[in-house]
């Protein structure tokens, strides 16, 4: 299959996310595409109050548009990553980046299992 051009990220991106935001203006997003190792790095700011709505109850948004986004960059044979910063004016004061972690520590100890007295 013959690979074609990649797809317009940035408006992918500004279509699937201004309905979530209280200031569409607010959003800011910058696509990167590096041809020779066919990635593409698409980052998106926004101001802070509509964090929730983005990212949705448990990350469920925010991790559907990177399904999107990776699916759309399988049709043009890239791999797409999604950065997202709180804020355009901040911008060092990233929030999520394509491997989210909750700040929680996961339990996974188990009760200890009664050993039988000889």
């Amino acid at each position: 299959m013959p690979q074609s051009a990649p797809a317009d990220f940035q408006k992918l991106v500004t279509f699937l996310v201004a309905p979530f935001l209280e200031s569409p203006d607010s959003l800011r997003v910058d696509c990167e595409v590096r041809a020779n190792r066919k990635k593409v790095l698409v980052r998106m700011a926004f101001e802070g109050e509509d964090k929730g709505r983005v990212f949705g109850r448990g990350g469920r948004n925010v991790q559907a548009i990177r399904t999107i986004l990776q699916g759309v960059g399988k049709l043009s044979g890239y791999d797409v990553y999604l950065e997202v910063f709180g804020s355009p004016a901040g911008g060092r004061d990233q929030e999520a980046s394509s491997r989210h972690r909750s700040s929680r520590p996961e339990r996974r100890s188990r009760p200890s299992r009664p050993r039988p007295r000889n």
